[in-house]
């Protein structure tokens, strides 16, 4: 049972951080859900899909996000300050990936626990159910689930696959393979993204990254681990000077351009507080509209904030330009209860500083903060 004098510790750590967050951030909203999440997935610039990831059944919630935040003028004139459930449905296993399909009110999911997907008709004006369409059978055998990257297409397709050798393109409406990743490595993906029209990156957990065209069956480009640790994750930029940030478990990053992967533009060692041990336990991005910027979740209880203006080719320390720590500092209770992780966070794809974050409590934070250069 928690003593009083830590009691009131803990309420004077909520309140100083309380007092410091109205010089931090610009706007935050939070919001419970009934179980965690690991997915936070856009489906338009006011709104995102989560979804549970227990064992059993799990909802599949699609949220708008505060209006409140939306509000670019007159903030305190809009009444509704909280997110808002607009669709939802029941998923019968574990949601570990979802990824709505472009231009589409459709998203596909994986559980996981193989490589199958299931497809998902999100709902439109005139309802709030979130359905299950479909289903796609896997092209391998995996114990940690398929990655998955789509694009706008004319007709709906997804790039998905559980290890570089089964990574393949399918058309949703006929289960049509449209394209194959031709390599000879079995090595599990921590994740596919596409950096062009045609062009993606099929990033495997020990580092290796390969750039392949949909358009072509020549062989893809592939670049070797940047270091010797065995666990990485990866994320690529927007924009036409597209950039690849590789991460190691021991917080080596090294960012390099994407036309000279072997290579690193620059590289820094950052601050491990947690030791992560599988692909889904740490999250890197890409900030989408602030250039040079990059966030990280899953190193410690926090999301981090680096820029990398500063860094240079040579290894050296990085503090983060600002981090988030909402979950961990209003989760302590002093009960002994396990420590809060972050599951997973991401950019607001238009506004710079804004994004979202969950938390193993069940927490869903949005937050735009305030670049601590300029405050």
């Amino acid at each position: 049972m928690m003593g009083e004098t830590e009691a009131v510790e803990i309420d004077d750590i909520l309140d100083d951080w309380f007092i410091e967050s109205l010089k931090s951030y610009k706007d935050l909203h939070v919001y419970q859900l009934e179980h965690p999440t690991q997915i936070i997935e856009w489906t338009s610039g006011k709104t995102v899909c989560v979804a549970g990831y227990s064992s059993g059944k799990n909802e599949i919630l699609e949220l708008r996000l505060p209006l409140k935040l939306l509000a670019d003028e007159k903030k305190g004139l809009c009444a509704e300050r909280d997110f808002k459930v607009v669709h939802g449905g029941f998923s019968e296993g574990p949601v570990c990936c979802l990824r709505h399909i472009p231009g589409t009110r459709c998203a596909v999911t994986n559980d996981g626990l193989n490589s199958d997907l299931q497809l998902w008709d999100l709902g439109a004006d005139d309802t709030d159910v979130i359905r299950k369409t479909g289903s796609l059978p896997g092209t391998s055998v995996s114990q940690t689930g398929s990655r998955i990257a789509a694009r706008l297409s004319s007709s709906p397709e997804v790039l998905h696959g559980a290890q570089s050798s089964a990574v393949q393109l399918t058309q949703l409406g006929t289960g049509q393979t449209l394209y194959r990743l031709e390599v000879d490595s079995t090595e599990p993906l921590s994740s596919l993204k596409f950096v062009s029209e045609t062009a993606f990156l099929a990033s495997c957990c020990d580092g290796t990254v390969y750039l392949a065209d949909t358009r072509t069956s020549a062989p893809p480009q592939a670049s070797p681990p940047p270091g010797e640790c065995t666990l990485w994750w990866t994320d690529a930029s927007a924009g036409p000077q597209c950039r690849v940030i590789r991460l190691s478990s021991s917080g080596q990053a090294v960012v390099s351009d994407l036309r000279n992967m072997g290579g690193a533009v620059c590289r820094a060692q950052l601050d491990v507080q947690t030791s992560p041990r599988k692909p889904e336990d740490v999250t890197v991005a890409w900030a989408p509209a602030l250039d040079g910027c990059f966030s990280v979740s899953g190193l410690s209880g926090l999301v981090q904030i680096y820029d990398t203006a500063g860094w240079r080719a040579e290894p050296q320390d990085a503090s983060p330009l600002f981090q988030h720590a909402g979950h961990s500092v209003s989760s302590q209770h002093g009960d002994g209860s396990a420590p809060i992780f972050i599951t997973t966070h991401v950019w607001h794809p238009e506004r710079p500083r804004t994004l979202l974050s969950a938390a193993s409590d069940g927490s869903v934070h949005v937050w735009d903060w305030v670049d601590p250069q300029t405050n």
